[in-house]
């Protein structure tokens, strides 16, 4: 199988991504949505001529919430993020934004979140996350509990925990320069995201893993060297992981060009996690295993 024969290259590609991944996060940081700093969110429509964010922010100098964040959404739409503002301060943008009436303007939503609201959701979207790794991780040692040789049980949740590390620097990463470049902020659709991709990630690697434990159990296979039982079985899977995956990433990837603005930003973000856990789960962490077996075959000799 070539990607067994190419492992370096592949296992080269994915530590190149994490790096311009961590080095976009570093550089640029992750711009953290009302959902998890809290304040404000007004969704407005324009009956007729949709005026300029520019235009907008000069309008918003002269109320409660000057240095507020606006962003175009859909064909006449505009979101104004900013800190916590009352209804009555929301009265005041709404009149501001119709230029004394002269503009018809409507109201489409207004959601305001709290800063210690916005610190819980945080840290409850970090301890999911954290308990969803380690319930994987246990998952993938139980299931490879009686797999021993020649590469030891816990070498496959090694390479599944580095997949997934792989699976979430990416995406973070993206959203880092998402938010750089187009005002992106995190919020809970995201953390949804990047659960969903590291599920559909783990589901394809199980998939191969299952496949070598079989192999290394079979008669006629149990003899073979590693590499080839590795390579075998990803061979036999290939097709599978890449049309399963294939069909998910078409949906998302429409979902985010023609889908509503509401989740055009969560369809992003599970299109790349998409691609690039596939890319983890075929090109990464079965190779891994074959690295972790060369190792310890040099490890014995010494």
């Amino acid at each position: 199988m070539f990607v067994i024969r190419y492992k370096i290259f592949f296992i080269g590609l994915s530590i190149a991504f994490v790096a311009i991944a961590l080095t976009a996060v570093a550089i640029y940081g992750v711009p953290l949505g009302i959902d998890f700093k809290g304040g404000s969110q007004l969704q407005v429509t324009y009956a007729s001529a949709v005026p300029t964010p520019a235009h907008i922010q000069s309008l918003l100098l002269h109320t409660s919430i000057p240095d507020a964040t606006v962003q175009p959404t859909g064909d006449t739409g505009m979101i104004i993020k900013s800190p916590s503002i009352t209804d009555a301060q929301k009265n005041d943008v709404m009149a501001a934004l119709s230029e004394g009436g002269t503009v018809a303007v409507t109201q489409e939503s207004f959601t305001t979140i709290g800063p210690s609201v916005g610190i819980e959701l945080k840290h409850k979207a970090i301890i999911s996350t954290i308990l969803v790794l380690v319930a994987i991780i246990l998952f993938v040692a139980y299931a490879f509990r009686k797999v021993s040789y020649p590469v030891s049980s816990w070498k496959y949740g090694g390479a599944v925990i580095i997949a997934l590390v792989h699976d979430i620097a990416i995406p973070l990463g993206a959203f880092a320069l998402l938010g750089h470049f187009y005002g992106a902020e995190l919020d809970t659709l995201f953390v949804v995201a990047l659960l969903t991709t590291l599920a559909l990630s783990v589901a394809d690697t199980i998939v191969v893993f299952d496949r070598i434990r079989e192999h290394l159990g079979a008669d006629d296979k149990h003899h073979l060297p590693f590499t080839t039982v590795v390579g075998e079985s990803l061979r036999e899977t290939f097709a599978r992981s890449i049309n399963t995956s294939l069909m998910v990433l078409v949906m998302v990837v429409t979902l985010a060009i023609v889908g509503p603005a509401s989740t055009k930003l969560f369809a992003t973000v599970l299109s790349i996690g998409m691609f690039f856990g596939t890319y983890s789960s075929i090109f990464l962490a079965s190779p891994l295993l074959v690295v972790f077996e060369h190792a310890q075959k040099r490890k014995e000799k010494k």
